[in-house]
C-alpha cells in the first residue's frame, strides 16, 4: 500500500512518538522476558538435571515394578488413569498403550532420546516399557492464556496512557512555537509546575523566554520604525515644496520631475510603513461602515486609469448578491485592492491579457479574486511572497517599481478583517484570493 492511499490514522501512528515509545517498551519487555526465561531454563536444565534425573529414574523404576513382570495391563491402566503418564508396553506377551506418544517437548527426555519425552525400561522377561508425560492440556490452560493476553493488552494501554501524559507538554510546546512563529505571543506555553520540574517543563520555560525576547526585539524595531517614519515626513515635505518651487524651464524640468517622482515614492513608502505597523498592532482599530464593494472596486479602477491607462481595461465581475452594502473598513479595503491591482498591472507583460477582478459570495463569506497573466512566481517563493520587503528575483528590476510592501499590506488588511490572503500560480500568472468571513456582513450583524 502506497503512502498516499494509507489511512490518515496509519500515517499519524507511524509518525507518532507515543506509539513508537510504547512499541519500544513492548519490544524491550518481550526481549527481557525471553532472555530471562531462556537464562532460567538454561540454568535449570544444566544445574538441576543432574539432581532431577536420578529422582525421575527412581520414580520410573517404581512404576515399572508396580506394573510387574510380565506386565499387568490392569495395573498399567490404573497408573495411566491416576497419573498424567502415558504407558507403552511392547514385548513377546503384552503389547498395549494407554495413549499416543507425545511427539515434541522434552519433559522426561533422555540424552539418548532427545526427541521423545519418555523414560525407557527393559524388564527381565523381555518387555519394553515406555513412560512419558501425558500431552493432555491442563484444565484451565486456555483460560490462563486469554487472561494473560488481556493483562498484556491492559498493560499496553496503561503504558500508552502514561506515555501520552508524559509527552503532553511536547504538544503544547509545538502549538506555542507555531503561534509564536505567526507573531502571536499570547498566551505563553503552559508550564507544569512541580516540585521537581522535568526537562520538558524547562524546555517550555526556555521557549517562553525566547518568545519574550523576540517580542521585545520586534517591539523595539516597530518603535524605531515608527519614530523614523514620523521624523522623515517633515524633511520630505520641505524637500517636495522646495522642488516644486524650482523654476520650470527646459533645462531643469527633467531633473525637477525626477526629483518630485522620487520624493513621491518616498512619501508613499513612509505611508505604507506607518500603515503596516498600525495593522500589525494587536489593537488595530478598523472603521466599519456600510460599503458597496463593487462600486468601491470600480471607482478605484477609474482612479488608477488616470496614471496607468491599462487599468481602465481591467475586467471586473461582481455577483448580484454583493449589491447590498457590507460592513467593512472602506479605506483599508481600498488599500488592499489598490495594492493587488498595482501588483497585477506591474507584472502584466505587453500583449498579455489584462488582469481579471472577481467579487463573489462564498461559503465563508466574501471572496475577492484577482488574476494576472504574467510570468507567475516560482513555487518555492510563494510562501514568502506576502512577507514585508520580499520580492522575487524577477521583480527586483528598477523598472518594475515597488519595495515589497504591497502584498504584505494586503495580507494585513485581510487579517485585520478576520480573513486571509491566499496566493498561488494560475499557470500562467498569479491568482490572489482574499477571503473575508461572513461575520463582516452588515446584514448578519443586524
Amino acid at each position: 500500500m502506497s503512502e498516499a492511499v494509507r489511512p490518515s490514522w496509519w500515517r499519524r501512528a507511524r509518525h507518532s512518538l507515543r506509539v513508537r515509545l510504547v512499541l519500544l517498551f513492548l519490544l524491550l519487555a518481550v526481549a527481557m522476558s525471553a532472555v530471562f526465561l531462556g537464562g532460567i531454563g538454561k540454568a535449570f536444565s544444566s544445574g538441576w538435571r543432574g539432581a532431577v534425573d536420578p529422582l525421575i529414574g527412581d520414580y520410573a523404576d517404581r512404576l515399572v515394578a508396580e506394573i510387574g513382570s510380565p506386565p499387568s495391563v490392569e495395573r498399567a491402566q490404573a497408573i495411566a488413569a491416576h497419573l498424567p503418564v502415558v504407558v507403552h508396553i511392547s514385548g513377546p506377551q503384552v503389547n498395549w498403550a494407554s495413549g499416543a506418544r507425545p511427539q515434541r517437548g522434552p519433559l522426561w527426555a533422555r540424552e539418548d532420546r532427545p526427541d521423545r519425552a519418555a523414560v525407557l525400561r527393559q524388564t527381565a522377561d523381555g518387555h519394553r516399557i515406555e513412560l512419558s508425560l501425558s500431552a493432555r492440556p491442563a484444565q484451565g490452560a486456555q483460560r490462563f492464556v486469554w487472561i494473560t493476553l488481556a493483562l498484556l493488552l491492559a498493560l499496553t494501554a496503561a503504558a500508552y496512557a502514561l506515555v501520552h501524559r508524559m509527552l503532553r507538554p511536547i504538544r503544547a510546546i509545538g502549538e506555542g512555537a507555531r503561534r509564536f512563529g505567526a507573531g502571536q505571543f499570547e498566551p505563553p506555553i503552559p508550564v507544569q509546575h512541580a516540585r521537581h520540574p522535568d526537562e520538558l517543563s524547562e524546555l517550555a520555560q526556555t521557549v517562553n523566554h525566547m518568545a519574550g525576547d523576540i517580542r521585545q526585539m520586534l517591539d523595539a524595531k516597530r518603535t524605531l520604525l515608527l519614530a523614523m517614519s514620523h521624523e522623515l515626513r517633515s524633511p520630505l515635505t520641505r524637500a517636495r515644496l522646495n522642488a516644486e518651487l524650482l523654476p520650470e524651464d527646459a533645462a531643469t524640468q527633467p531633473t525637477r520631475d525626477a526629483l518630485l517622482r522620487d520624493l513621491g515614492q518616498m512619501r508613499e513608502l513612509i505611508a505604507d510603513l506607518l500603515e503596516s505597523e498600525r495593522l500589525a498592532s494587536p489593537h488595530a482599530a478598523l472603521q466599519f461602515t456600510p460599503t458597496d464593494l463593487p462600486a468601491l472596486a470600480r471607482a478605484l479602477i477609474d482612479e488608477l486609469a488616470v496614471a496607468n491607462p491599462l487599468a481602465a481595461s481591467v475586467r471586473l465581475q461582481a455577483d448580484a448578491a454583493l449589491a447590498a452594502p457590507l460592513s467593512l473598513d472602506a479605506g483599508r479595503l481600498r488599500l488592499l485592492l489598490r495594492n493587488l491591482l498595482d501588483n497585477a498591472l506591474r507584472h502584466t507583460p505587453a500583449g498579455a491579457p489584462l488582469p481579471e477582478l472577481r467579487l463573489r459570495r462564498s461559503a465563508e463569506g466574501v471572496l475577492i479574486e484577482l488574476r494576472d497573466h504574467g510570468p507567475g512566481v516560482p513555487p518555492e517563493q510563494l510562501a514568502q511572497l506576502a512577507e514585508p520587503f520580499y520580492r522575487p528575483d524577477g521583480a527586483r528590476q528598477r523598472g518594475t517599481g515597488g519595495v515589497g510592501l504591497g502584498l504584505y499590506l494586503a495580507r494585513m488588511v485581510a487579517q485585520a478583517h478576520g480573513g486571509r490572503l491566499l496566493l498561488r500560480n494560475a499557470e500562467p500568472g498569479l491568482l490572489a484570493q482574499v477571503v473575508l468571513p461572513a461575520h463582516s456582513d452588515l446584514q448578519s450583524n443586524q
